[in-house]
């Protein structure tokens, strides 16, 4: 019988705990992403008292028992009574949804918090936090907690525990914020060093002048548990170190800077001699991977203007017709930056600007100062050899573009690289189906057998790959290998990808747990990052993680994926039992390969991500890139091929699921 649908059954959330029922919907997920979201929550509020001019310094620190801490010199949060709630501005701050003094720009000209619930839910997701205010030459202090209520067996999610207390009179200004995330409601629970080493860093790039120091205090080596950022040049400094590893075309980056209606823009420009663009851009210090308004302005501009000077000394004729945004950007390494006083974004996460009236601003900006800048004699060298290179850039798009429709005509791109090396799925759904890139002829025969066919397509890769990193577009389209993939997944490339086209929504790389594996999952994780983007940050990229040991004791059969997990197998063996490492996915036959790696029910992927795109290009510039140093520097100091490779692990970030 129907249960009824009545006022009665409709539940209302209080204080915080729609947080603490539905996490992802504020920070993502439980993972490793929400986890640290909590961190950029804090560390944001102390970069937003910087990037409006109260603090010079940000510190952050790690502790051995999970907690982290962030502290800024900048205003301190308000300790005063609140006019209608009655209770200290901070402790509304801690426990109140969207409340905070960014929802106008008395307080914050430039903000990347303008939801305000970033305080609120790191206290409603951790088990304690304790706030240190600096203001009115006093330090003042509250505390917040997380407990299990013993009568209703629920969580009260960020309660007071220590209310606001005066500690003494004090010469310090600024806030001191120190949480631990709650156990009980992430999967992930340490912070990743690394990572938001690198954030830290990008940070102090972005705010010209601003000391971050970063302290890891789970590190035993002290010459290594601490680290400082700071940097005069602001992006110019961040253009030069993305391209550090690479050859540039010229030394000094452009620069571009200005301000209109309190907006303001500003850009560092660098050609390197590669043959993708980077344009990586930030509103209010919160990366847009996805772009937004302020980028689409940048590009406009940039492409008119680059046009008119190419017209202007002759490269381009009367009767040329002008070239691509894609041709004046390759090679490009650009970092954007724009303050909008009333930032629109996309969702909480802030992916994408959506402020329709920010484009035009930024495009007057932009050409404004690009004219100035290519006017000058002093630049005119470098305007001449981005049209040079863009003028090249434009004849081999051309030729390509001419071959892929050739091909097309004759209907080779179709059909003729997939004779006899794909077996399609009988599934027509595209949702349902999956298309395994299988290493090697012997692996893929054993894939093939052991599929289940209805959802389940298997391409083998005969030999490795090409290296796209240092390679023309009509070089990748003449290899046969990855005309291959371009035509199994029926997406197209470049500026002809189409996701909706996409025949397989789960694309899973499955090669062996050696070192010429790891290569070719790089090589094939590179082509998809430079040629279909979409196609990896929509999340349909997948590792496949085959098992590297079999364990047997008579009829009892168990897989270990890694050294770790083969240890613990083997504490409870006793004696007889056998051993077999596999050395590739060859040695195994169709049944192995389907129980342990292709089941849906058994089997471990790896999604692959990216959400961090600059650290994703600097990897793939070392791990792939035509210098030598970097390359063997990194691998000596990181490289662990026993399970993931490292372009895996921090080129593109993934977390393991049970598919």
């Amino acid at each position: 019988m129907a249960q009824d649908y009545t006022a009665q059954s409709i539940q209302v959330l209080e204080g915080l705990d729609a947080v603490r029922m539905r996490p992802g919907m504020y920070i993502g997920s439980t993972g490793s992403r929400g986890l640290h979201h909590l961190l950029w929550e804090i560390v944001d509020n102390a970069i937003d008292e910087a990037s409006n001019g109260y603090a010079s310094e940000v510190a952050v620190t790690l502790y051995q028992d999970g907690s982290a801490e962030v502290r800024d010199n900048g205003r301190g949060l308000p300790v005063d009574e609140h006019p209608t709630l009655h209770v200290s501005g901070v402790e509304v701050i801690y426990t109140k949804l969207h409340a905070g003094g960014k929802f106008n720009n008395k307080n914050y000209n430039y903000s990347g918090g303008l939801h305000g619930v970033g305080a609120s839910v790191v206290n409603a997701l951790s088990r304690w936090v304790i706030v240190d205010s600096y203001v009115g030459w006093a330090h003042w202090r509250i505390s917040f907690e997380s407990v299990l209520d013993e009568k209703t067996g629920k969580i009260i999610s960020g309660r007071v525990k220590d209310p606001l207390t005066k500690i003494g009179n004090s010469r310090k200004k600024g806030t001191t914020v120190r949480f631990l995330p709650d156990d009980r409601v992430f999967e992930e629970k340490s912070f990743n060093g690394e990572q938001v080493a690198r954030r830290l860093r990008e940070l102090a790039y972005l705010n010209k002048g601003l000391h971050i120091s970063f302290m890891d205090e789970r590190i035993s080596d002290p010459e290594k548990r601490e680290q400082d950022f700071y940097y005069e040049g602001g992006i110019i400094d961040y253009v030069k170190y993305m391209n550090q590893d690479k050859t540039v075309l010229h030394d000094n980056p452009i620069y571009l800077e200005g301000e209109q209606n309190g907006t303001i823009v500003r850009a560092a420009i660098q050609y390197t001699d590669d043959y993708s663009d980077n344009v990586f851009s930030y509103v209010n210090n919160i990366p847009t991977a996805e772009g937004g308004t302020h980028e689409t302005g940048f590009k406009a501009a940039y492409t008119k203007a680059m046009n008119d000077y190419a017209r202007k000394v002759g490269a381009l004729k009367e009767k040329d017709v002008n070239l691509s945004g894609e041709d004046f950007r390759e090679g490009m390494t650009c970092v954007l930056i724009t303050m909008v006083k009333n930032p629109q974004f996309e969702g909480q996460t802030k992916g994408r600007l959506g402020n329709t009236e920010v484009r035009p601003i930024v495009e007057s900006i932009v050409s404004e100062c690009l004219y100035r800048y290519l006017e000058d004699l002093k630049n005119q060298d470098v305007g001449t050899l981005i049209v040079e290179k863009a003028v090249k850039a434009a004849k081999v798009r051309e030729a390509a573009r001419s071959a892929r429709d050739t091909a097309r005509k004759k209907n080779e791109l179709e059909t003729a690289p997939l004779v006899g090396k794909l077996s399609a799925s009988t599934g027509k759904r595209p949702q349902d189906n999956e298309l395994f890139i299988v290493e090697g002829d012997s692996a893929g025969g054993s894939a093939k057998q052991g599929r289940d066919r209805r959802f389940q397509a298997i391409l083998p890769l005969r030999g490795k790959p090409l290296n796209v990193e240092k390679k023309r577009i009509d070089q990748v389209l003449a290899n046969d290998e990855f005309r291959s993939v371009i035509t199994a997944l029926g997406t197209g490339i470049s500026e002809d990808f189409t996701l909706s086209s996409l025949k397989y929504y789960k694309v899973i790389i499955l090669s062996d747990a050696d070192q010429d594996g790891a290569h070719i999952r790089a090589i094939l994780l590179t082509f998809f990052y430079r040629y279909m983007r979409e196609l990896v940050s929509s999340g349909h990229v997948y590792i496949g993680m085959p098992p590297l040991y079999r364990v047997q004791r008579g009829d009892k059969l168990r897989y270990a994926y890694d050294d770790k997990e083969l240890k613990e197998i083997l504490k409870g063996q006793g004696k007889g039992y056998t051993l077999q490492r596999y050395k590739g996915l060859g040695e195994m036959n169709p049944e192995q390969l389907w129980e342990t790696t292709m089941n849906p029910e058994n089997r471990k992927l790896m999604q692959v991500t990216c959400e961090d795109a600059a650290q994703a290009e600097k990897m793939i510039t070392v791990l792939m890139g035509d210098k030598v140093d970097p390359r063997r520097d990194y691998i000596a100091a990181h490289a662990d091929f026993n399970r993931k490779d490292d372009f895996e692990q921090h080129a593109v970030k993934g977390g393991d699921l049970n598919a």
